[in-house]
């Protein structure tokens, strides 16, 4: 029997919100049914980006912003809705929405125990579609002593894993995370560090753009060496796994702070380092916790970005990089299966987190169900 949920991502690169229906009776490249995105307003991006740092009336401000989040969501599944009408899915064929949130702090592991916070307002989103939602999938994991991600590895594994081949998952959003496949069946994965985060600030700062479209003002630079190894000194690359981080590390003020020890650089240069910094920090984990692989899959925005992608594969020669669409997902349409997939789990009552990954201590059903009063289909 077909079995469709609801995914929806909103990522650290603060783009937008990304949905799919997902059918989890089959297998990728026919899992994903129907897609949709939409950017978020000028307001809402510039408000989850000042709620990453302290400031005045947080928690009034965060309300109002998941809010607005919530809106989006709506309308995202709406359009999702539509286009799955001509195959035939209904409304209330929809088992369950898996609605991440935005993430606007993540500091597992300290002051105790730690937390992760991602704002969301599942009952309203509950409300709005007429369809159950599942949400707060991290903070399982946290209570259980885990870093509360990655959690989209158990999903790579499900959908990629190979006992013929060593193979890796990169997923470049605003943080990068990689997932190790290793042909044994053993399952690693952790936060490699930034990936669009810092190049698309840099870029929006001196171009006014909202990222360098397929990485050519990075390309038209040059790599300031002494830059860049200051930027790889950084205490989180030596850090060994279980890890994960966020823009509570690596933001704007992180960033500026490191150029404060330098000059004026021509800006195009300072876009070629942090291009490299990306791609020299997730090669460089591949080729130490995988020197066995012999395939990378990038997804998330990153894999458009043509000149990371180009770095990536000098840096991993005899490795095959390319884009997760060769496997049957899109790049953009990864992490919201991989939501899909933790409602789904949740569904079943069976654990989403992998212990090996997030150092959690046992295995976790992840999320926590919002109930829906059902609504007739509308489209």
């Amino acid at each position: 029997m077909s079995e469709y949920f609801i995914g929806l991502m909103s990522g650290t690169s603060l783009d937008g919100v990304d949905g799919v229906i997902a059918d989890f009776s089959v297998r990728a490249p026919a899992l994903v049914l129907a897609s949709a995105s939409m950017p978020f307003e000028a307001d809402l991006k510039s408000e989850l980006l000042a709620l990453n740092t302290p400031g005045d009336n947080e928690l009034h401000r965060a309300a109002l912003a998941a809010n607005q989040l919530v809106t989006t969501y709506a309308q995202v599944i709406e359009r999702l809705l539509v286009s799955a009408a001509a195959s035939g899915i209904r409304r209330q064929d929809i088992i369950a929405i898996g609605a991440h949130g935005q993430t606007v702090r993540h500091r597992p592991q300290e002051f105790g125990v730690g937390y992760t916070l991602q704002l969301n307002n599942p009952a309203l989103l509950a409300e709005r579609t007429g369809i159950d939602v599942v949400a707060d999938f991290r903070t399982a994991d946290v209570a259980a002593g885990g870093q509360g991600a990655p959690l989209v590895p158990a999903f790579h594994a499900a959908v990629w894993g190979d006992s013929s081949r060593s193979r890796a998952v990169l997923n470049i959003g605003g943080i990068s995370n990689i997932t190790l496949l290793h042909a044994s069946g053993e399952v690693q994965g952790f936060d490699c560090g930034p990936g669009n985060a810092l190049m698309d600030f840099w870029c929006q700062r001196h171009t006014a753009e909202p990222y360098d479209d397929a990485g050519a003002w990075a390309a038209s630079g040059q790599v300031h060496p002494p830059l860049l190894a200051q930027l790889l000194g950084s205490p989180y690359f030596s850090r060994r796994p279980p890890k994960s981080t966020g823009r509570d590390l690596f933001n704007q003020p992180w960033l500026e702070q490191q150029l404060d020890s330098f000059g004026a650089l021509a800006p195009a240069d300072v876009q070629a380092t942090l291009t490299a910094l990306t791609a020299q920090v997730c090669s460089q984990d591949l080729r130490h916790y995988m020197p066995a692989a012999t395939e990378l899959l990038v997804c998330g925005g990153g894999a458009l970005n043509n000149e990371l992608m180009r770095q990536i594969g000098l840096a991993l020669p005899g490795v095959h990089v390319r884009s997760t669409q060769a496997h049957g997902l899109p790049p953009l349409q990864v992490e919201a299966a991989a939501f899909a997939w933790l409602a789904q789990a949740f569904a079943h009552n069976k654990p989403g987190n992998l212990t090996a990954v997030t150092g959690a201590k046992d295995p976790r059903v992840l999320g926590a169900l919002y109930k829906a009063a059902r609504k007739p289909d509308l489209g």
